[in-house]
């Protein structure tokens, strides 16, 4: 038993570990970590589609939460503005989840694999124009819209809220990045509750690993938040660009190889 619980501690430490450096870059770019836990999860540690979703979950939702609450008090959202998005993403994300945790591993897979694909396309899109702004910004009125998107992604892959609604915030609102990441946050944290509640329920989760990852990002995810709010916002921009583009190909990448 002594012996068994030696060889446990690195394995603990060296989640923790992990789950501090998504935490880090989960609160610098206002998302919480996911796109880069769930394929590790999945190719590492050899668990389906769907549990690793489910585990991932346990680690996004005490950064996701952290992160939104210091990014709040920089950039604070209207009540009446948090609600609406929150509430959209909320019952999208209930819908998505409650099919995603049930459907055929293969199959959500290969919907992950679809994810990541248009992801690089929008990328690309995305990088070549040299305005991150739309032509004009829309009334603010349809914020709560990309609730759907965002909402449906978080439910349906476990990630994807604040990949796909910061540059819809940035792009179509006109919002400062940093600001358009505080929005994020406000629609992917309940949205991150209630896919976790729906995983859980359908027995898609392993606590004993999300656990520590979720410790792990608890220690730095302010630190994350700190550092973007240091950054100029064209850096923020490039660098939150840089990150889609080389996690989207390494993922891609593991997805061929597997």
């Amino acid at each position: 038993m002594t012996a068994s619980l030696l060889n446990a501690v690195p394995y603990l430490l060296a989640l923790i570990a992990l789950g501090a450096a998504l935490g880090f870059f989960g609160g610098l770019f206002g998302i919480g970590g996911g796109i880069i836990a769930i394929p590790m999860l999945a190719l590492v540690f050899g668990m389906d589609q769907a549990l690793a979703q489910g585990t991932a979950l346990v680690m996004m939702v005490p950064n996701l939460l952290v992160g939104w609450w210091r990014y709040q008090q920089r950039h604070p959202v209207p009540p009446g503005r948090l609600l609406a998005i929150a509430t959209v993403a909320t019952v999208s994300t209930a819908v998505s989840a409650h099919y995603a945790a049930r459907l055929d591993p293969l199959l959500l897979r290969a919907v992950f694999a679809g994810f990541l694909l248009l992801l690089a396309a929008s990328l690309m899109r995305r990088t070549a124009a040299r305005d991150p702004v739309a032509a004009g910004p829309l009334d603010l009125r349809w914020m709560p819209f990309v609730g759907v998107v965002g909402g449906s992604s978080m439910g349906l892959l476990g990630v994807g809220g604040g990949l796909v609604s910061t540059p819809l915030f940035a792009r179509l609102f006109g919002q400062h990045q940093t600001t358009a990441q505080s929005l994020a946050l406000a629609l992917v944290t309940p949205s991150a509750l209630v896919a976790l509640a729906s995983y859980a329920g359908a027995q898609r989760v392993d606590w004993m690993t999300g656990l520590p990852l979720a410790a792990g990002g608890l220690l730095t995810v302010s630190a994350g938040v700190a550092l973007a709010h240091r950054l100029p916002e064209q850096r923020m921009r490039r660098l939150f660009a840089l990150m889609m583009a080389l996690t989207a190909l390494w993922l891609i990448r593991l997805a061929i190889d597997r």
